[in-house]
């Protein structure tokens, strides 16, 4: 604080020499003249002084024979008159902080974090419809209903966060994580759980349904192993009527699978001649401007570099520059050696194994072989899995109309 009343105000820093610059510095001291941050160098003095002070010098000089010779022009009241005289650059500053300012009460960028599943193009288009854009004012944006209404349209968005930071409207959302529910059933009916391979029942827990197997059990695909349609029986122990239900349990079903990856025996290989050719471009908003749009090789690849500037870390504006490097190559045709063909494969074999346990599914034995085919390196892998291999079916209606009309007769003949 100090240090900028000092600079508005403005300093000299001075060079005092002399017969007595001791009796110099205790005249100052009586008379309320500051001085600070001295240096003293053999017979000579160095220290900063205000421009009150220094205004207030002369007759302490005179009566101590020192003399004092001004080093170094400090503060505001020496830049101004510098600056008066560039009236280009003092417009210039003057237009840009006005533009700072006015462009503050808009926003100018959007970002979105936390999204897996839904795309940054349909939560940009949903945005759009929302009149969410850039250029918005800020005043028109209402963080409450954007959050609620992005809850609305997105069922897989469990929480949403929207803030702005400067000229930047930051979203943040969580997607559920937990597997999808499965759709409602219909009004009348149920739901069996029907076998989805054929295997070997090794656990099973029911909370809903009719089991209609049981642990040890061989099913093959498509056996009922739960059934949505409950039984409801009179005191004769006959069926009276059904209820259904949607089936719900967790039965695990051990099973063989078979899975073969191949790799061809040759592949392209991009080799890069070295030449480039770079072009540059100008957005702003929707509109790029690019020069030298020539194809530059016959083949290519390209890497773009783009710059959005951002004033004092927070006035995010709606123009972006960069360069677009274009990398001749040439396609070469390579034949994988052997060892490379089963590095590759087993890469294949091993992401298909996560991809399992991400599912949940237990990998119980496991044998993989490799070997050179007619037309391409071959592998085959023999496994035991366990995993809960079921779905869904509707559940066949029954009548009970039948039944209930032979009971009758049979007590009408008794």
């Amino acid at each position: 604080m100090i240090k900028a009343i000092r600079y508005l105000r403005g300093y000299v820093r001075i060079r005092v020499w002399g017969t007595a610059p001791e009796r110099f510095m205790n005249l100052c001291s009586m008379r309320d003249i500051l001085l600070w941050d001295i240096v003293q160098d053999g017979d000579v003095s160095v220290m900063n002084i205000s421009i009150q002070g220094f205004r207030k010098l002369r007759p302490i000089v005179r009566k101590t024979g020192t003399r004092v010779a001004i080093l170094e022009k400090n503060g505001l009241p020496f830049f101004m008159p510098v600056l008066w005289k560039r009236k280009v650059f003092l417009l210039g500053f003057l237009l840009c902080l006005c533009f700072w300012i006015f462009s503050s009460f808009f926003i100018w960028d959007i970002e979105l974090t936390g999204n897996y599943r839904i795309t940054e193009d349909v939560f940009l288009d949903y945005l759009k419809r929302q009149e969410v854009t850039i250029g918005m004012r800020k005043q028109e944006l209402d963080i409450n209903s954007l959050e609620k209404g992005i809850r609305r349209q997105f069922p897989e968005v469990t929480w949403a966060s929207a803030r702005l930071d400067g000229t930047k409207l930051l979203i943040q959302i969580k997607e559920n994580e937990t597997a999808s529910v499965l759709p409602e059933p219909a009004e009348e009916g149920g739901k069996d759980l029907v076998a989805a391979c054929e295997g070997t029942i090794v656990a099973m827990i029911v909370r809903s349904g009719v089991p209609k197997v049981s642990i040890g059990d061989v099913v093959t695909e498509g056996t009922v192993l739960v059934e949505g349609k409950v039984p409801v029986y009179n005191e004769d122990a006959t069926v009276r009527e059904y209820q259904y239900v949607v089936s719900d349990a967790d039965i695990v079903i051990e099973h063989g699978e078979a899975r073969q990856e191949t790799l061809p025996f040759t592949y392209i290989r991009k080799e890069y001649t070295g030449r480039t050719k770079v072009r540059y471009f100008l957005r702003a908003g929707d509109r790029e401007l690019r020069w030298d749009e020539e194809q530059p090789f016959l083949v290519y690849d390209s890497v773009i570099r783009e710059k959005t500037p951002a004033l004092f870390e927070k006035l995010s504006l709606p123009v972006s520059a960069g360069s677009i490097t274009h990398r001749e190559y040439q396609n070469v045709e390579h034949i994988y050696s052997r060892k490379e063909a089963e590095e590759l494969l087993l890469e294949k074999i091993k992401d298909f194994f996560a991809s399992l346990e991400e599912k949940g599914v237990q990998i119980i034995e496991k044998d993989v072989t490799i070997k050179r085919g007619s037309e391409a390196w071959v592998l085959d892998a023999s496994l035991v899995l366990r995993e809960n291999a079921y779905r869904q079916e509707d559940t066949p209606l029954e009548s009970t109309e039948s039944s209930g009309e032979t009971d009758g007769q049979g007590e009408a003949g008794q």
